[in-house]
């Protein structure tokens, strides 16, 4: 791969969407959601995708990432649409990973694809095939979908990827954490060597460049905020705490914060039903969504959050992946992920599209050197505080913290052919009355 550099906008700032390019079906759309003004990596992107160029793209959360590719594959589709032709190939593929972004990403495709006509299904697994076998037998322009319900449907051959145009990898990075290369490498067996490339991550990794080395050609670098940064607008604390006493510790936060929604992740699936179920016995709303739980139970768990039913989303990072939740003000790291830049990924949950938001982090001893491979990426050491009735032992020592296999939980860091074991970490927990704030030196 020999990327092109990212070529400068003379007056970005004061370009819009109808100087990009978009045919005005596509502007129509854009106007009905309120949208006047491009992002950053719109303004760089479509362009770009409109000339035919592959991408490699980085940008924060909340960037607008999914329109920057949408709105250009909605506009080359219909551009060459053939009104004559009876059944519809598969034109574009968007890979995701994970059930949610694949909902998200579709709903996208629909709402920017309003005017044109453009068919589009959605391809993931947690439910049945029959409404999928039936899109596919239909016809459809568009498919997004998740790996392996992909390769479900190739096996039974009820999918054709022979006439594809443009592939998109949409947060490629968590793709490679999920352990999806070799899935990603069986799905590129299907489709053709002449394609237009667009892969999209939350940073630029030495797995992701060496990605984007195999798939791109000449691609247009994008990088719309700093490497691994996280979002400017997050205010980031560290709350010291035993381990035992992290729940309580959270409950009295939001007690105290008074927080109506908040965001709270977890390494593991069992760590999130648990720390959900000890919540709700201390009074605070709470429900947890995860790969062991079936789409539609996940579904209602996002729904409930959103509309302010619960006060609490516990969740494993592989399930909070495409995440979308309009001005969300509180982060919580009940546990500290094991990869650095996950970190960064979870934080930007909170302080999308300007708005501002807060990022608590709860760390026991164990997770000290986790803590300090996040402020060596953020170049930083993030303030750290004790609340009065919760300090942490000054005898405690750390335990380790004990990796095993298992799908859906946080990994070590991947290499770019496959990934690590996963973690996990757990401890009980006992109430204890708080006091004033102190902060640490």
């Amino acid at each position: 791969m020999r990327a092109s550099p990212a070529r400068p906008l003379p007056g970005a700032s004061s370009l819009n969407f109808e100087s990009l390019g978009l045919k005005a079906a596509l502007l129509r759309a854009v106007r009905e959601q309120r949208y006047d003004t491009p992002t950053p990596v719109q303004l760089e992107a479509i362009p770009a995708i409109l000339g035919g160029e592959d991408i490699l793209a980085a940008a924060q959360t909340g960037t607008g990432k999914t329109a920057g590719f949408t709105l250009p594959i909605l506009q080359r589709l219909t551009a060459t649409l053939s009104p004559r032709s009876r059944f519809r190939p598969v034109r574009a593929l968007i890979l995701v990973p994970t059930r949610e972004l694949a909902l998200q990403v579709s709903e996208s495709v629909r709402t920017y694809g309003a005017h044109v006509p453009i068919r589009s299904t959605t391809i993931y697994g947690g439910v049945g095939m029959s409404p999928q076998l039936n899109a596919l037998g239909a016809g459809c322009d568009i498919v997004v979908a998740t790996p392996g319900r992909l390769l479900d449907h190739l096996g039974r051959k009820s999918i054709d990827l022979s006439q594809v145009e443009i592939l998109v990898l949409d947060e490629a990075d968590r793709m490679l954490d999920m352990g999806f290369i070799h899935d990603i490498k069986r799905v590129l067996a299907h489709l053709p060597p002449q394609r237009q490339n667009l892969l999209f991550s939350a940073t630029f990794s030495d797995a992701i460049r060496a990605l984007a080395d195999r798939l791109l050609n000449r691609p247009r670098l994008i990088e719309v905020a700093r490497r691994n940064s996280p979002a400017e607008k997050v205010e980031q604390i560290v709350y010291r705490v035993d381990r035992g006493r992290k729940t309580d510790l959270l409950a009295e936060l939001i007690h105290r914060g008074n927080w109506k929604q908040v965001l709270v992740f977890t390494r593991t699936k069992h760590g999130a039903s648990k720390l959900a179920q000890k919540l709700e016995r201390a009074r605070v709303t709470a429900t947890a969504i995860h790969g062991n739980k079936s789409q539609a139970a996940r579904t209602r768990a996002l729904s409930s959050f959103k509309q302010g039913k619960v006060r609490v989303l516990v969740a494993t990072d592989i399930a909070s992946r495409g995440l979308d939740i309009d001005g969300l003000p509180h982060v919580v790291n009940f546990e500290l992920p094991h990869v650095a830049e996950d970190y960064v990924h979870r934080i930007g949950r909170t302080g999308r599209a300007g708005a501002s938001g807060e990022a608590v982090s709860l760390v026991c001893v164990d997770e000290t050197r986790l803590l300090r491979e996040i402020e060596k990426l953020l170049t930083r050491r993030l303030p750290a505080r004790e609340l009065a009735g919760f300090e942490p032992d000054p005898k405690a020592r750390p335990q380790p913290i004990v990796q095993r296999t298992g799908r859906g939980a946080s990994r070590a860091r991947p290499n770019p052919m496959g990934y690590a074991s996963p973690i996990h970490g757990s401890g009980s927990r006992r109430r204890r009355s708080a006091g004033n704030v102190r902060r640490v030196d």
